[in-house]
């Protein structure tokens, strides 16, 4: 049943990984997607998936950092189809580091993307929303790391507790124009984000490539890596009109490695 059947979406960061599993999920369900991703090649790629399964989409290349590109996508969006009902503000970014050695730039850049990219996505998109005044659904990327902080995670966990905290506020400021704000907490995923923070552990701890993923991998009770489709699931659940009821949470998904 495509329960999204004219609705338009943007997703961030949908090039590849989470996003791109999101983007094909939404399609699957009749939404129209702006596939949003800082990288031409990703996002044009997963444009010509869609278009293969017969789905309407387009790419727009911008930096979620950015807050002119962050305005120009969503009315890039109003253009294309009129309107913009669902928001997955997905752009992210990971670093494995000790505390004691981050540097400024390091802080700077892990919140510019993982916090100020989704402010700017929210507001921009909840102003749109507003003015459509038919509601909406904003769906922003968290992680278990939001709900318990990982050590040599440090400033990527702190980076997801703001994400987790402005959900909850600012659920509570459009809830009255019928736009729910929600968050999905992922675990240990099977993408190129993990390749990376697998790589940056093993130079840190001299362990073999792959070693740290199948170490943080196995504490899911479920007994197997996490996929960016299991994530998409709840995604789809939280834009659909099954989720409508629902505002202000940060749904962890991810086999039981975190419980809250």
């Amino acid at each position: 049943m495509r329960v999204l059947r004219g609705k338009t979406a943007i997703i961030t960061g949908a090039g590849r990984g989470i996003g791109r599993a999101i983007a094909l999920a939404l399609v699957r369900d009749g939404a129209w997607v702006c596939v949003n991703d800082v990288r031409r090649e990703l996002a044009e790629s997963v444009v010509r998936e869609i278009a293969k399964e017969g789905g309407e989409s387009f790419s727009f290349i911008g930096d979620v950092t950015d807050e002119e590109a962050v305005g120009c996508l969503v009315q890039e969006c109003v253009q294309q189809w009129g309107h913009v009902d669902i928001l997955v503000a997905n752009a992210g970014i990971a670093q494995v580091k000790p505390a004691l050695e981050l540097t400024v730039q390091d802080w700077k850049h892990m919140l510019e993307v993982n916090v100020l990219g989704v402010v700017l996505c929210n507001v921009a998109a909840a102003k749109q929303m507003i003015r459509q005044g038919s509601g909406g659904k904003i769906i922003n990327a968290c992680s278990i790391a939001g709900q318990q902080g990982f050590d040599m995670l440090s400033h990527y966990s702190a980076s997801k507790f703001a994400v987790r905290g402005w959900t909850q506020a600012f659920a509570k400021e459009v809830a009255s124009y019928g736009i729910t704000v929600n968050a999905y907490c992922p675990g240990i995923v099977d993408t190129d984000m993990w390749k990376q923070i697998d790589e940056e552990f093993s130079r840190i701890n001299k362990k073999a490539g792959g070693e740290t993923f199948r170490e943080y991998a196995a504490r899911a009770l479920l007994g197997r890596p996490e996929t960016p489709e299991d994530v998409a699931k709840l995604v789809r659940f939280l834009a659909g009109p099954e989720g409508d009821f629902i505002t202000g949470q940060s749904i962890v998904v991810d086999g039981g490695i975190v419980f809250v």
